[in-house]
C-alpha cells in the first residue's frame, strides 16, 4: 500500500504545482529534457522491501539490480516518454540503452547509497524514471521485476 500511496501523493502533488503555477501565471512542465544542454527531468524511485531492509539485506538489493538489469528495455519502455533525451550519459545519467547499478554513483541507473552498503541493508534508487512517468506503472514495473522475476528475466511461477 505505501507503493500507491506515494503514486496518488505525487498525482496530487503535480495537480496543486499546477494550479498553483496558474496563480502565478508560470508554466509547468514535466517534459524530461526541457531544456537542451541542461541536466534533464528525473522521476527518481526509492525502492525497498521487508528482506532488503533487513539484516543482511545488502545481497536482497544486489538480487534486486541484477532482475532490473534483466528487464532493463521494459523499463525503459514504461518509464515516461521522451525519457531518451534526458539519459544521455552525462549530467550523472547512464545512458538510456545501457544499465548499471553501483554503490554511492548518482550515474548508475540504480545507485545504492553507501549507508544501505555500510549498514548491508537499506534502500536503492532507480534514477531511470523521467518526471513524466505514470507513477503506479513505474511501481509495478519494480515490484513485478523484483519480486515476480527471476535473475535472467523469466517469471518465477507463484503458489
Amino acid at each position: 500500500a505505501v507503493g500507491i500511496a506515494a503514486a496518488d501523493d505525487l498525482w496530487m502533488a503535480r495537480y496543486l504545482l499546477q494550479r498553483v503555477a496558474e496563480l502565478f501565471m508560470a508554466n509547468v512542465t514535466f517534459t524530461p529534457k526541457p531544456v537542451p544542454n541542461w541536466a534533464g527531468i528525473g522521476g527518481h524511485t526509492n525502492y525497498s522491501t521487508a528482506s532488503t531492509r533487513a539484516p543482511g539485506g545488502f545481497e536482497t538489493i544486489l538480487k534486486h539490480c541484477e532482475r532490473l538489469k534483466s528487464r532493463h528495455k521494459e523499463h525503459m519502455d514504461a518509464y515516461g516518454t521522451d525519457n531518451e533525451l534526458r539519459l544521455v550519459g552525462n549530467d550523472e545519467t547512464q545512458s538510456f540503452d545501457k544499465f548499471s547499478f553501483a554503490v554511492g554513483d548518482r550515474s548508475a541507473s540504480i545507485r545504492i547509497p553507501v549507508k544501505a552498503a555500510s549498514r548491508n541493508c537499506g534502500y536503492y534508487e532507480d534514477r531511470r524514471p523521467a518526471a513524466n512517468m505514470d507513477p503506479y506503472m513505474v511501481m509495478k514495473m519494480i515490484v513485478a521485476t523484483t519480486l515476480f522475476y527471476d535473475d535472467v528475466g523469466k517469471p518465477v511461477p507463484v503458489g
